[in-house]
């Protein structure tokens, strides 16, 4: 079961950062816009997305800044050099393994 926790972990980090790649977002926009860009097919809940933000955080792969909105703070991500080298080996990983799946679903035959 961990293998698949891993996996689930993987893919939080893979579709945060491609997101926060594009332009810097705080954390409720970045998950109305994972729902919206995953066609309501995924969603990042508040107890998987924040912490996965201070942990990227930490690991130098996301950059924060504090900033006022309407009397309240809100924190902006935006990926760090280190983040976008760690994006392009996710990418390549997540090709891979898509592919290969898609070559297993290939095969599959109806009777």
């Amino acid at each position: 079961m961990k293998r698949s926790s891993e996996f689930t972990a993987g893919l939080s980090e893979l579709v945060v950062l491609r997101l926060l790649s594009e332009r810097e977002m705080y954390g409720y926009e970045l998950a109305k816009s994972v729902q919206s860009r995953a066609r309501h097919q995924i969603r990042l809940g508040e107890g998987l997305l924040y912490p996965l933000l201070h942990e990227l955080e930490v690991r130098g792969l996301l950059r924060s800044r504090r900033a006022l909105f309407n009397g309240r703070t809100r924190i902006y991500y935006r990926v760090s050099a280190r983040g976008r080298n760690r994006l392009a080996q996710l990418l390549n990983r997540w090709r891979k393994a898509s592919s290969a799946v898609s070559d297993v679903l290939g095969e599959v035959r109806h009777a």
